[in-house]
Parts: C-alpha cells; sequence; structure tokens
C-alpha cells in the first residue's frame, strides 16, 4: 500500500521491483505551525509560543528587580514569541504574597519599562498579566509553605471578595465588596492599564482564573450576592466585563487583550466549560477580547483535577470552536510533538508553557531543530551553539 503524505508534507519516491511497492518517505513540513507567526490586532509574535505568566515571588513592595530582567529576558532571547510577566497587581492588598509584584505607582513602573524593551528588543512580544488576589492575598510563598500571613508576620487583614467567605479553613474571611469599593477597583486598573502601556508592553492579559478576584465573581461557590454581581450567569459575569472596559479604556485599540480564565472549577455546583463557552461566545461578539488563556481550577480546595500531559488542551478547543474566538493551550506541555500537534490539529492558536520554560530556557529554540523548522533565528552570540 502506498502512504499518502498530508498536502503540507514532502515526500520522495522510491521505486522498487520493476516499479512495484513503490513507497513514500515522508519529511517533516520546514514551516512548523508552531513556528508560523501568530498576529492580534496590529502585534505580531514571531511564533506560537507563549511564556505564561508565572510568578516568581521575588519581588519587593511591588517592585520588579534583577531576577525579573534575567528571567523574562533569557526566554526572549530563548526564542519565545510571546514573553508574559507573572501576575502584576493592582493595588497593594491584591497581591498574592508581599514579594508578588504591583504596578500602582511609577516606580513599579519604569522598573518594568526597561523589561519591556529588552523583551522587545530580542524579537519577543513583551506581555503583561494584570490581576488582583481578592480572598486568596495575603499568603506566604510557595517554599515558605503557602500559608495566610497576619499582619504580624508582614501580611494584611483587609482582605475583600465578591462574597464575605474564605478560600478554605484557618484563611481570612474577606469583606464583600461594596459598589464603592468596586468602583475604586476598576479606577485602580485603569491606571495600572495606564502604566503597562507607558511601560512598552504590546499585549496585556486579564487574570480571571485560578480562584483569584474575578474569578471569585464568576463561581458561585465564591459568589453568594444577591445584587447586580451576583445570582444569575448575568450578573456573575458582570465585574469581569466591567473589568474588561475598564482596561479597554486605557488600552489601545490596536494592541491585544488576552484573558485568562478557569474553565471549569472541577467542583460539582461551580462554574462550568458550558459557562465559559456562554461567556466567551458574548466576548466573541463585543470583540474587545482577542484570545482565551484556557486554564482551569483553583477556586475550591474540594477540586479534583484529571492531572496528565496537556489535560487542559480539551478545554482550548472546545472553547475555540464552539464561540469562535482564538484560544490557548496550557496545562503540562512539554513535548515539541505535542505543541506542534495543537496548533495543527486547530485545538488551539498559541501553545502556552509554564514549567518547560522554567526548565529550559531556549525550549523553542530546541523545539525548532526538533521538528526541523527551517529559517529560525538564534541570537548571534549563541549561533556557534546550534548544532542540534
Amino acid at each position: 500500500m502506498t502512504a499518502i503524505p498530508p498536502d503540507n508534507a514532502s515526500a520522495v519516491t522510491d521505486s522498487r521491483s520493476g516499479g512495484e511497492n513503490a513507497r513514500r518517505i515522508l519529511k517533516r513540513d520546514p514551516n512548523p505551525h508552531l513556528f508560523r507567526p501568530a498576529k492580534f490586532r496590529s502585534v505580531e509574535g514571531r511564533n506560537r509560543i507563549m511564556m505564561s505568566p508565572m510568578c516568581q515571588y521575588s519581588g519587593d513592595d511591588g517592585l520588579s528587580n534583577d531576577w525579573h530582567f534575567v528571567h523574562l529576558g533569557a526566554r526572549a532571547t530563548g526564542g519565545a514569541g510571546w514573553v508574559f510577566t507573572e501576575a502584576v497587581h493592582t493595588e497593594p492588598r491584591g497581591r498574592i504574597t508581599p514579594n508578588c509584584l504591583g504596578l500602582w505607582n511609577d516606580e513599579q513602573r519604569d522598573r518594568l519599562a526597561r523589561i519591556a524593551a529588552y523583551v522587545d528588543a530580542q524579537g519577543a512580544v513583551p506581555g503583561i498579566q494584570l490581576g488582583h488576589a481578592g480572598r486568596k492575598a495575603s499568603v506566604g510563598r510557595p517554599w515558605e509553605g503557602s500559608h495566610p500571613l497576619s499582619a504580624a508576620q508582614g501580611g494584611w487583614d483587609d482582605l475583600v471578595s465578591a462574597s464575605a467567605l474564605p478560600y478554605a479553613r484557618q484563611w481570612g474571611v474577606p469583606a464583600a465588596m461594596t459598589p464603592s469599593q468596586i468602583a475604586d477597583s476598576m479606577a485602580s486598573l485603569r491606571e495600572s492599564t495606564r502604566r503597562a502601556r507607558e511601560a512598552g508592553f504590546k499585549a496585556l492579559e486579564l487574570h480571571g482564573a485560578h480562584g483569584y478576584l474575578i474569578h471569585q465573581f464568576l463561581s458561585p461557590l465564591s459568589n453568594r450576592r444577591d445584587d447586580d454581581y451576583g445570582g444569575a450567569f448575568e450578573h456573575r459575569i458582570r465585574f469581569l466585563l466591567e473589568s474588561i472596559g475598564a482596561v479597554r479604556e486605557e488600552w489601545p485599540e490596536s494592541l491585544p487583550l488576552f484573558l485568562r480564565l478557569s474553565c471549569t472549577d472541577w467542583v460539582e455546583g461551580g462554574w462550568t466549560l458550558e459557562d465559559t463557552v456562554r461567556l466567551a461566545q458574548l466576548l466573541k461578539e463585543q470583540g474587545q477580547v482577542d484570545l482565551i488563556d484556557c486554564s482551569s481550577g483553583g477556586n475550591d480546595p474540594r477540586q479534583q483535577i484529571p492531572i496528565h500531559p496537556g489535560y487542559q488542551i480539551p478545554l482550548a478547543q472546545e472553547v475555540r470552536a464552539r464561540a469562535d474566538i482564538a484560544t490557548g493551550a496550557v496545562g503540562l506541555i512539554h513535548s515539541p510533538d505535542l505543541a506542534e500537534s495543537v496548533i495543527a490539529n486547530g485545538q488551539a492558536d498559541l501553545v502556552i508553557l509554564g514549567r518547560a520554560l522554567l526548565a529550559d530556557p531556549a525550549w523553542p529554540l530546541r523545539a525548532a531543530a526538533s521538528l526541523k523548522a527551517e529559517n529560525v533565528e538564534w541570537p548571534k552570540q549563541y549561533e556557534r551553539s546550534n548544532i542540534f
């Protein structure tokens, strides 16, 4: 039987036995889908690899430092197309830990501007994620146990959320946000967005996942309000929609806005994939959000997540297919072949890498070699190491 290659593959024919048993040897496409440009609004990334926002817990008073410069800069020189900061918080009490980054003053902006400029100079798109931890704020760093911190331990006790419900036992009970506090939160988000623009970032992601403040409003597990911000689906999404509107007041129309969502809580009675699809369809109609970063969980310790390589890819595929909106796939994607298949099979528009890029800043360059990609440029200073 003769194997027929796909349209985008090349082949050579080797005829034997008088033309019988002709066979075709498939070769990889020299232009893998993973390394084709991705354009959102006016911004084009050199490939489909996005560095996931990953907290480093290494700042001081919300300020980035040399650790963040080297950490993000190395992934830009390593070939990622889109390099995003960790979650950068809009006010002091919105930080996850006392060592998380913020963007509520100009000094923080100016520190981040140096990073954005360097990432851009290396050919990657500099992106920033903005967020607020809500009831999950004021905890220790992971290597210190991630335990809630009291004011005496360097934490704070003025937690806020959609409702006065703690994340878990022995966690602080937040205050249910008043309409005035919600308005103040939107004002802080606008100011942080303005500073992100002034710092030179070219893509912005709003953090609406992992049990942080926006997610706390979305999920019925954490939102028990009976006003215009709680109850029915249309009310629970209001805080998010207002947040998107606040960002777009300061974020240029020419620049892309991504949204990270937990597509399911993995808990009965919580936010579901059907809710995410319904929300994504609305966002598509409104036209303000360009891509849904499809993660999951984080809002309730009772979650049961079936973790395995690529476990969240089906979420991105479902949202993309049913809402006709661009998505990013994330979740234990380590293999170049798996990443390539996600894009080639139309499951997502970007592959968002976390742990793989923590372990190997040059993962994109190694992946290009593995996938036999042509015309992928290495930094001139590192070209002599390209022996793969």
